[in-house]
Order: structure tokens, then sequence, then C-alpha cells
């Protein structure tokens, strides 16, 4: 039972490389999938043409074929010298599938409707006041929206067959709720079974920084192939995190809330209701706070509505031209940032760090505190620590949520029983 159990193990994962290296590249022969994914001729012959019967995979002649890896200099590729047959290039089939992204942040519900090659194929977004939500509304919105764009897309997409939802906030182990953000006053909000109930797909609610991370690691899997953490700097403070080329995760949640280390013990007062955490000192509302002098025992009137970016920006170039009270916010975001990824590393190791989001415009205010806290003491210091800035998180969150989704219907796809057993090679 064990050796038949790892088989099906084998095949699936060899499945998976597969299709995973045609999103990635896009057409390409099975020559140069067997060099991208490392499986031999007979493997990928064997997975492919299982593929190519159940309609997920499509082929055509290519004229010419650049194998898997080959750098684009400018120059036009090189046609095949050999005479015969020209190749044939395999390319994942656009409308096998479809797959739906949501989201759930500050005041905003967006949903995309995703092809099986990773393409947009509609989308749609509301503005809508979060706090006041019931329960029952998030997951109501998100169907409406939905079922819209489903509508509207009836004659290009393929059936839907997976939906992620990323939420700014805790999501249970399981991926089924909404468990707590400070973006609302409820908990457990239940989103999921409503979504799966309504779509009869497979459905989970993961936290939207770690859809930051899984972007990041499939974007520049040279840098962020092993361990990692990418931090979210914007209304708030969030983090996703890789450790070993796995998505760190709870015992019973999403956990890794970097934002609600403690900082400053009884500190500033953080949106969580508690003091003095990260986010205390480092989230837009407590930059604001800090620069005008206000109260840290008090939450500021604009973090109810959300504080605008221009706000933000202002304050950015109010720090750089001398503003005490401003570069002073900055310098202590910085401190507390730094802090944070000190007691982060005690536990786990120094590793990369991408600092992500509209915050790391004021990245140059923050860095020489982040810095100076990780490299204090005789023992653990780090004064070296590898951080690289990205501002997009919207971007990042989207594409990570429509990766995850797609690899999970990627794993659905049962693979063929009877292909050789080539199909069973293991490679590193």
């Amino acid at each position: 039972m064990t050796v038949i159990a790892r088989s099906d193990d084998l095949r699936r994962e060899n499945q998976r490389r597969i299709l995973s290296a045609l999103r990635a590249t896009g057409p390409v022969s099975r020559t140069g999938l067997s060099v991208q994914t490392g499986l031999s001729a007979s493997t990928i012959t064997a997975i492919t043409g299982a593929l190519r019967e159940s309609e997920y995979v499509i082929e055509a002649e290519a004229d010419a074929y650049a194998p898997a890896g080959h750098q684009d200099d400018g120059k036009e590729a090189a046609r095949p010298t050999r005479r015969g047959r020209p190749q044939v290039a395999l390319s994942l089939n656009p409308g096998a599938a479809s797959v739906g992204a949501l989201a759930v942040s500050y005041n905003r519900l967006s949903a995309s409707l995703i092809d099986y090659c990773g393409q947009l194929i509609d989308e749609t977004y509301v503005s809508v006041d979060i706090k006041s939500l019931a329960p029952a509304e998030f997951s109501r919105h998100l169907i409406v929206m939905l079922d819209t764009i489903l509508k509207r897309s009836s004659d290009m997409a393929g059936p839907l067959r997976n939906i992620v939802v990323a939420v700014q906030g805790v999501s249970d182990a399981e991926g089924t709720r909404f468990q707590w953000s400070p973006i609302t006053p409820h908990r457990n909000i239940e989103i999921g079974s409503a979504l799966e109930q309504h779509f009869q797909v497979p459905v989970k609610v993961l936290n939207d920084a770690n859809m930051i991370a899984a972007a990041l690691r499939n974007l520049e899997p040279e840098r962020y192939g092993n361990s990692f953490a990418a931090i979210l700097l914007s209304q708030g403070i969030g983090m996703g995190m890789f450790l070993h080329d796995k998505l760190f995760a709870g015992v019973l949640s999403s956990a890794a809330e970097f934002g609600h280390m403690c900082n400053i013990p009884n500190g500033a007062l953080c949106r969580c209701g508690r003091h003095g955490c990260v986010e205390a000192y480092a989230g837009y509302y407590a930059i604001l706070r800090r620069a005008g002098g206000s109260d840290p025992r008090q939450l500021p009137e604009d973090e109810k509505v959300g504080i605008e970016l221009e706000t933000m920006r202002k304050l950015v170039e109010k720090a750089r031209t001398g503003d005490f009270m401003a570069a002073e916010a900055y310098r202590e975001a910085g401190a507390a940032l730094g802090n944070g990824l000190r007691s982060l590393f005690a536990l786990l190791d120094p590793m990369p760090v991408a600092f992500v989001g509209s915050g790391v415009v004021a990245f140059d205010l923050m860095e020489p505190e982040i810095r100076a806290s990780l490299g204090r003491g005789v023992g653990l210091s780090h004064e070296n620590v590898e951080i690289h800035c990205y501002p997009d998180d919207v971007g990042l969150a989207r594409l990570g949520t429509i990766s995850t989704a797609l690899a999970a219907l990627d794993r659905t796809i049962s693979p063929n029983r009877t292909a050789d057993a080539g199909m069973l090679e293991e490679t590193g």
C-alpha cells in the first residue's frame, strides 16, 4: 500500500512540474520540457499524452523553437536545422478551466476570473465600508461579484474549478474563515463554505501577506526559493513567510502576525486593542499619530476611514526636508521593524526580507534604524541582512492568489495510472 501511494505521489509531482513549466514559459517542445523539468523524455511523453486526452494541454506545430532557459538577446530565434517533421510545441489550454481570485481588503472587495494559462479574463471591484458589513455580507458581495463576471465571460471562460479568497487579516488553518482583522469588528466570518455551496468548487480563504510571499517565490525563485519573509508596509503591518520552501502557517491559523509582535511593552495603542505592537509604531496611522504629536494611547480619527496615500507622501517629504517630528516618526517606525526582525531572526535565523507596499516609499527614512536594530549586540547581530523593496502590494497579492488557485487546481487533475514506469522517476 505504501508503494502504491508513493507512486501516486511521484506521478502527481511530475505532472505538477510539467504544468507549472508550461504555465511559466508558454508553448514549449517536449524536449524543452525535459530540459526545464529534468524529467526523462518518456515521462514527458506519458504525462503530456494523458493531459492532452483530458484537454488540459494542447499542441501546435512551431516553425521556430527556443529551448527552455533560452535568453532573449534581441535576435530572432534560430530555426531548427534538422530535416523532417517540425517540432511540436505544447501549451496549456486556456479554455480547459478557470479560477476565481477574490480579495477582501481595507474598504475594498475585488473579484477576478483567470483562465487556465493564468491570464485575466475579467475583473470587478467595489468600494465598501468594511467595518459596517455584517458577517453574511462578505460572502454575499463576493458571490454577486464573481457571478457577474462569470455571466459576462460565459463565451470566453472555461468551467470554474477553484476559488481562492485573499483576506487582509488572519484566516483559519483550514482556509474556510476570516478569523480576525482590525478592518472589521467581527470574528470567525464564514466565507469559504458559502462560496463552495454556491459555486460547487473548492474554496480557500488565505491571508493576503501569504499570497504576496507566494507571488515573490514564483516571480523570483532564485532569490526567494528557500526561506524568506515578505513584510507588508501599509495601513497596517503584515507578514508572509516561507521556511525551507514551504509556506509558513500556524497550528490553528495563518499566523505570522509580525505587526502584532511586541515592540515596547505597554507602549502605544495598536488597532488590535493591545499596546506596544510593531504596527503601533510602523503602520500608517501610527506614523501619522507620532508625527502630529497626538496621544499614543488613542487611535487617530483618520484610521477609521483609511489614510490617503497622498497624506503619507506629503509626510515623507516633510521628513526629508527637515521636519523633526516627521523624521522622528519614521525613525521610530524603523526601530520597531528592526526590533521585530531581530526577534524573528532569534527564533528562525536570518533570511532575506522583502518589504512590500506603498510604505516602501519611505524606506530610506527607516532603513538606518532597521539595520541598527539588527546589528546591536555582541552575539546575535545581523548587520548584512538581504533586503529588497516592492511598492505594489495589491498586484503581488493578486498574483499570489492566482498562482495559488491554479496550483490547487493542478493538484486535482488525476495522473494517468496506466502510464509507463518512466513516470515514477524521482528527480532532485
